[in-house]
C-alpha cells in the first residue's frame, strides 16, 4: 500500500481530483467536518496525509510518504531531497518582488544596496538578489508578509501572487517576477527507483491523467 502526502490550502481540491482520476479516492479531506490527517482510500490500496504543503517534501524525503503533490516555490525553497516526476499544471501562481505605489523603485535592481526586503521565501529571495549583486537584508515573515513595506520595516517584499488581489488592496504592485510554479508530483527516491508497492503504475497513471 503505498501512502500519499497531500497538500493542505489552495492545492488540495485539484490535487485530490486528480487521484480521483485514477481510481484514488480522498475526498473525505475535503469534508468541513473531517479532523483525521491519515485516511486509507475506499479500495484500501492507498493511504493519504494530509500535511502542511511546505512539509509535504519532508514527508517524501524521509519516506513517510512515497508520493507527494507540492507547489515548485517549496521544492525551490527548500531543496529536498525527492524525486521530481511530474508538473501537474494546476496551481499557477509566480513568486515575485512587489513594492509600494508609491515606492520610486520599479525594478528590483532599482532597490537601495542594503535595503530590506521581507519574504517567507528567504533562501529564493537571497538567491535572486545575490544574482543581482545587490546586498539586500531579507527580512524573515511568516505571516502577513505585506505588512513589511506598508509599516516600513522593508522597501519590498518577496511573495507569491496569483490573482494580484491581495497585492492590489493593500497598495503593492509587481516589479519583477523570479520564477512561476505549478504543483508537482514528487517521489521518496529510493522507493521510486525500487518500484515499491508497484510506483511506477501510479506514477504513470497519474501522468496519464493530467
Amino acid at each position: 500500500m503505498i501512502t500519499v502526502a497531500l497538500p493542505k490550502g489552495a492545492l488540495l481540491k485539484d490535487t485530490i481530483h486528480l487521484f480521483q482520476k485514477i481510481g484514488l479516492d480522498f475526498s473525505a479531506f475535503l469534508d468541513s467536518g473531517n479532523r483525521l490527517l491519515q485516511i486509507s482510500d475506499p479500495t484500501d490500496t492507498a493511504k493519504a496525509l494530509l500535511v502542511r504543503a511546505q512539509d509535504v517534501p519532508v514527508y517524501v524525503e524521509y519516506g513517510q510518504a512515497q508520493l507527494g503533490v507540492v507547489g515548485y516555490d517549496v521544492l525551490r525553497e527548500k531543496s529536498p531531497q525527492v524525486a521530481q516526476l511530474a508538473d501537474l499544471k494546476f496551481g499557477n501562481c509566480r513568486l515575485s518582488v512587489a513594492v509600494p505605489t508609491t515606492s520610486p523603485y520599479q525594478r528590483s535592481f532599482q532597490l537601495p544596496p542594503h535595503g530590506r526586503v521581507a519574504s517567507k521565501f528567504v533562501h529564493c529571495a537571497r538567491e535572486y538578489f545575490r544574482a543581482l549583486d545587490l546586498p539586500i537584508e531579507i527580512i524573515p515573515l511568516y505571516g502577513s508578509v505585506e505588512l513589511g513595506p506598508i509599516t516600513g520595516m522593508s522597501e519590498a517584499i518577496v511573495d507569491l501572487v496569483s490573482t494580484g488581489r491581495t497585492l492590489k488592496e493593500n497598495g503593492l504592485v509587481e516589479i519583477d517576477v523570479l520564477f512561476e510554479s505549478t504543483a508537482h508530483l514528487v517521489a521518496h527516491p529510493s522507493s521510486y527507483r525500487l518500484n515499491t508497492d508497484g510506483l511506477h503504475d501510479w506514477v504513470e497513471r497519474l501522468r496519464d491523467a493530467i
